[in-house]
């Protein structure tokens, strides 16, 4: 993190940044900033969705930073290319009338989070690549991989917050949000007009 730490002009959020990488290195079964929050210790997903929708740091900037990393552990003279336009921002008219409008409201956040999960990933394979430089497996182990690594990481260096107390308050937190949902949905559905029926004739 110390590569990017310039990128972050306020603390708060490269410290946001910092336990949102380290939850996308955790063992959650689901990461979202809801998981990522409650393994961070906090009390809401607020400041994660803060990080990723509004808070002030150079996402391009980190992209930067992170293909130079990679570069300069793993460049390679015989190295390829892969891409993918998969996750690309459509310019033009054709492509811009696929987009639903609100994917083209989050994608900046969709850009933050996807940044950071390079991140992430750029440091599980630059610690697979030197590890085996630095130690060969035994003979009857096959090396270590990005999963392996990634669940020692978290099992010996993450300290996620696992007392009962903070579990509680999240459940109970959840479930104040999901009863806000389903009450929301249905009043809007109660403020749309019925249906007509379709007449006799009609049917037949």
């Amino acid at each position: 993190m110390g590569r990017i730490a310039g990128r972050f002009a306020p603390v708060e959020p490269r410290r946001r940044a910092r336990a949102f990488v380290l939850g996308l290195l955790s063992g959650l079964r689901r990461k979202n900033c809801w998981t990522i929050a409650e393994q961070a210790g906090d009390a809401t997903p607020d400041g994660m969705q803060h990080l990723l929708a509004a808070a002030r740091w150079d996402a391009s900037a980190v992209r930067d930073d992170v293909r130079a990393y990679v570069v300069e552990y793993l460049g390679s003279a015989d190295a390829v290319l892969v891409v993918d336009e998969t996750g690309d921002l459509k310019k033009g008219t054709r492509q811009c009338r696929r987009a639903a409008p609100v994917q083209v409201r989050r994608w900046g956040s969709w850009y933050r989070w996807t940044t950071l999960a390079m991140l992430a990933l750029a440091f599980l394979t630059v610690t697979a690549a030197a590890e085996h430089a630095r130690h060969p497996p035994p003979g009857d182990q096959i090396p270590l991989t990005r999963n392996e690594i990634a669940a020692l990481f978290g099992t010996l260096i993450i300290e996620p917050a696992r007392n009962a107390r903070h579990r509680l308050r999240w459940s109970a937190w959840r479930r104040r949000h999901q009863h806000r949902a389903k009450t929301c949905h249905y009043q809007q559905q109660a403020r749309q007009p019925p249906r007509p029926r379709p007449s006799r004739t009609a049917r037949r």
